[in-house]
């Protein structure tokens, strides 16, 4: 059965752009399709375009290792710079070419005869429904692409706009308007102190929070012309700063384990909350110092947010929560009415929502739900966060025990597509047989799926590892599942564990086999012994006679 494409991958955000430009780097493969669901490239780096967006990971370390950038601005840029990057890495390898924008995935399903995916996409410009065949199916929608909305009472009665940091309303302008800002993680430690300042700053914000989160310090130095000059012309200066930041942030795994992590914690809680003492107003200080562990939800770099806290502006709220939301703002349940122009939702992403507006169904019509309620209660699961038994020749970028506390996500992605290219590589070269002239030799095979024992022992591994770490030691967390209490979310060890197992490949975790259709378009080219023996014997004769005609030949 034709392709319509070898590999489509669903989602041109970081994980998505990364193993297309990889695809072409190591394997020279151009039959590739990118569905994105948004006008342009990017992810969340697009999505994410509010007031004082930026990266919380050093550059350098948060850029791919197969395109690294020596003129970046600064050791933590803003948002445009991080996208601006993003597209360059596509520019350099021309793939834009292959991405289809303003494409929503609707369903695939797996083709037992063929071997393939039949996968149907929606254009949400026309509203036409198509549908387009492929051999390997990757997804790279990522964590963080389904914001949480407002489930606050009242909420449809709100006259103003009410809108999530990750879909910013740039046709609002917040010059002197009231604003109100519901949460207290990154985004919003980010967004108060960008609207608050300046000419063009807020008449009032009022930050809604519930818990305190550890607020590390974060200088942001401007990089230097020699610094640029040194990362882009002294060999290995900018692969050894690399090296450098992942050393540093791999030793913050130390603090994970429960026991053996106490008194790092400790250490870790007393530098960040005499930081938070010194830095933010004295009326503020008894609740932002957490009252859980460091460790057991994600840090939150100080983008000069508790600097914006002594602001005349800048009001933060944590002990009289949002009851409802009315027509002109919000009321708490102390009674107290706050007026807003517009209310911003810095609550956080569905991250336990992986996959479930794909609509992929495997071997036996069998959906990824099904799946999980066999293997893991129903809750998002898989191996190396990567597989899924059941669903051959599918892969899942930035899956379901992938993330890390305390390095970058980028490295855990490329160790990831790494691993992906290693297994699909005999996909790959059965595909270019098939298409070849050449006769075949040996087997090929085009279907591959990890093995159900395989799958269940590396889940029930990577949560008994888990037991251990900071998460389950009974505070709250994004990372854990209310109804099953796993954990979902987090890797329980050193990233350089995880690339270690992304190249050191245990293959009997995996079954290769062969379609009929590839089988039956390869078996009229292979060569049996018979027909290799009279061939390699033609060879050989020629050989001989073209030898006795060269001038070598001549002199015996």
């Amino acid at each position: 059965m034709e392709l319509d494409t070898d590999v489509i991958i669903i989602g041109a955000g970081m994980s998505g752009l990364g193993f297309a430009v990889q695809l072409v780097r190591q394997y020279g493969h151009r039959s590739f399709e990118i569905f994105e669901k948004s006008s342009h490239i990017g992810g969340t780096w697009w999505a994410n375009s509010y007031p004082g967006c930026g990266v919380d990971i050093e550059a350098h370390f948060y850029s791919y290792s197969f395109c690294m950038n020596p003129d970046w601005s600064r050791k933590y840029p803003l948002q445009p710079e991080i996208l601006a990057y993003y597209e360059n890495v596509a520019d350099k390898y021309d793939v834009r070419k292959h991405m289809r924008f303003n494409s929503v995935v609707t369903s695939a399903n797996w083709d037992e005869e063929s071997g393939t995916w039949l996968v149907s996409i929606k254009d949400l410009q026309t509203l036409d429904t198509y549908d387009r065949r492929c051999k390997i199916l990757v997804s790279a929608v990522g964590l963080l692409s389904k914001p949480k909305g407002c489930d606050i009472p009242g909420a449809s009665s709100f006259q103003g706009p009410i809108f999530h940091t990750a879909e910013w309303d740039h046709s609002f302008d917040w010059k002197g308007k009231e604003l109100v800002v519901i949460g207290n993680g990154c985004s919003a430690t980010q967004v108060v102190p960008a609207v608050s300042e300046g000419d063009g700053a807020v008449k009032k914000v009022v930050q809604f929070a519930r818990q305190a989160q550890y607020i590390f310090e974060r200088p942001n130095p401007e990089y230097s012309d020699l610094f640029k000059w040194t990362m882009r012309w002294v060999p290995l200066a900018m692969r050894g700063y690399r090296a450098l930041q992942n050393f540093y942030t791999e030793m913050d795994f130390q603090a994970f384990p429960i026991e053996s992590g106490e008194p790092v914690r400790k250490m870790y809680a007393r530098f960040h909350e005499g930081y938070i003492r010194r830095a933010a107003p004295e009326k503020y200080v008894d609740f932002l110092l957490p009252k859980t562990a460091i460790g057991c939800k994600r840090r939150v770099m100080d983008t000069h947010y508790l600097e914006c806290l002594h602001r005349d502006n800048v009001e933060l709220v944590y002990d009289d929560p949002i009851e409802e939301v009315t027509e002109n703002g919000v009321r708490t349940e102390s009674g107290r009415d706050v007026h807003a122009d517009a209310i911003i939702l810095a609550n956080g992403f569905e991250v336990l929502d992986i996959l479930s507006n794909l609509n992929i169904h495997g071997e036996g019509g069998l959906s990824i739900a099904d799946h999980w309620d066999t293997f893991s209660e129903g809750a998002p699961s898989s191996y190396f966060g990567t597989c899924l038994s059941g669903f051959p020749n599918f892969f899942i970028l930035m899956g379901p025990n992938t993330a890390s506390g305390h390095g970058s996500v980028s490295y855990t992605t490329e160790c990831q597509i790494g691993f992906i290219l290693r297994v699909i590589k005999p996909i790959l070269k059965a595909l270019r047989a098939g298409r070849s002239s050449l006769p075949v030799i040996g087997r090929k095979t085009d279907i591959v799926t990890v093995t159900p024992e395989a799958e269940h022992a590396d889940i029930d591994s990577i949560q008994d590892k888990l037991k251990g770490m900071i998460w389950a030691s009974g505070c709250t967390s994004w990372a854990l599942d209310p109804r099953t209490g796993r954990n979902l979310t987090m890797y329980p060890d050193f990233q350089t564990q995880y690339w270690l197992r992304s190249i050191f490949i245990p293959w009997g975790d995996f079954e290769f086999s062969t379609s009929k259709s590839i089988a039956t378009v390869l078996g009229l080219k292979s060569l049996g012994v018979g027909s290799w023996l009279t061939v390699s014997t033609g060879i050989a004769v020629a050989a001989f006679f073209l030898h006795q005609r060269s001038p070598f030949g001549k002199l015996r």
